[in-house]
């Protein structure tokens, strides 16, 4: 069952002759981790940042869950959607528990269920409540501090999670990392995941259908394997091409 519907989707900023995002459609089933892949500027974080009505779009519709987002009431919608930043945004002066929990806090949860929350979110996302709930985000590294992100994201429990290069500002080797936890959450709860990167690679680890876009277009939307086998264009190709490079020169060095 679809449960993001993108029809004919156009954005264009002031002062720009170009769409940001540019007659848009595809359709997204319930459990699937799509990858948005592209260049910067291309128009993947537009597209996310529409689906959460953080922009609206100029033309064209977004249903999520079988309603049009134009009907419904930002914050709610904002509510039923997990979202994930590369600067992650937590607030400095809030404890760890008080950062999963500021939604929770918002609509009035008792204290012991925003205590049990944070807990539980804290094991998910593989850190130690009794060790890091009480800390302060200057207290934690970036990995560490992208994971509560995650917990955050993850405490109304939503259906559907939007990630914007979460792990972009990473180091490597915790990239990796990150990127296997959040396939093991994803693999263990059955999200639906939206998840913008520039990174080809962790593009083709992640999803299972992935998104490419450039200047605004969608120019392929399928499994790694048919994009690998069967590129749409020279543009997509040549995203291939330079993967294929990447591994010619390590099969090179070793």
């Amino acid at each position: 069952m679809s449960v993001i519907q993108y029809e004919n989707v156009c954005k264009k900023f002031a002062g720009s002759s170009k769409y940001a995002v540019d007659h848009v459609s595809a359709e997204i089933e319930s459990g699937e981790f799509i990858t948005i892949l592209g260049s910067s500027g291309c128009g993947k974080t537009t597209l996310l940042k529409l689906t959460n009505r953080l922009y609206d779009p100029d033309d064209g519709k977004i249903i999520v869950e079988g309603v049009d987002i134009k009907t419904v009431d930002p914050v709610e919608l904002r509510r039923r959607l997990g979202y994930v930043i590369q600067q992650v945004g937590l607030f400095p002066h809030m404890t760890i528990k008080e950062n999963i929990t500021v939604i929770p806090s918002l609509m009035k949860w008792d204290k012991r269920r925003m205590d049990e929350r944070a807990d539980e979110l804290l094991k998910l996302v593989g850190l130690e409540p009794a060790e890091f709930r009480d800390r302060y985000p200057h207290q934690l590294s970036g990995g560490q501090q992208q994971r509560i992100g995650l917990a955050r994201a993850l405490v109304l429990d939503p259906d559907i999670m939007l990630l914007d290069e979460p792990f972009g500002a990473i180091d490597a080797i915790t990239r990796l990392n990150l990127q296997n936890e959040l396939l093991r959450i994803q693999g263990s709860l059955g999200k639906t995941i939206l998840f913008v990167t520039h990174d080809i690679n962790e593009a083709f680890k992640m999803g299972n259908r992935v998104m490419v876009m450039n200047e605004g277009r969608l120019l392929q939307f399928d499994t790694p394997r048919e994009i690998v086998q069967n590129p749409a264009d020279a543009f997509v190709k040549s995203l291939i091409d330079s993967a294929r490079t990447q591994e010619k020169f390590w099969e090179g060095a070793l």
